[in-house]
């Protein structure tokens, strides 16, 4: 299975990058993991909607070239589907079972994700109804994805 990451901006602390060379070293046990990271937009304080909708149609366009016809799009957004671990787990081994090969699963930048990236998503999925740091949701995506990788295979880690 190829999973792949498509987020907006980079990671400047050394603690996230730590955490998520750990979890990509792991993951290469059982996945092709690709993180790709697209350019984010400077977002002025108090800006308009319509500035954040320009912004946000911006970091899709560079999300939308990245993201291949085969993929299976997972965006991670505040309204979609909340899931344990289990459910997520069932989910990757599922598509994996459909002939789904590649997952490419999307973090978009500070103001979110812009309409034709969510039209282009198969599913939407939420890690809680909180706000997170979007640097931040990419360790805990990648633990979510190691520790489904541990449940389908029966293997201790998952408590």
């Amino acid at each position: 299975m190829k999973i792949t990451l498509i987020t907006v901006g980079k990671i400047k602390e050394k603690y996230l990058k730590d955490a998520i060379a750990e979890y990509s070293k792991r993951l290469s046990k059982y996945c092709k993991l690709t993180i790709v990271e697209v350019a984010d937009e400077k977002t002025p304080d108090q800006a308009s909607e319509t500035v954040e909708e320009a912004i946000r149609t911006k970091e899709g366009e560079r999300i939308l070239k990245v993201i291949k016809d085969d993929m299976y799009v997972i965006t991670l957004e505040i309204g979609g589907a909340m899931l344990s671990s289990e459910e997520l787990s069932a989910k990757i081994e599922k598509l994996g079972i459909q002939g789904k090969s590649s997952i490419a699963f999307i973090i978009g930048g500070s103001i979110g994700l812009g309409k034709t990236v969510l039209a282009r998503s198969d599913y939407a999925l939420s890690f809680s109804k909180m706000t997170f740091p979007h640097q931040l949701m990419r360790v805990i995506l990648l633990e979510q994805i190691y520790r489904s990788y541990r449940i389908i295979n029966a293997e201790p880690y998952h408590k």
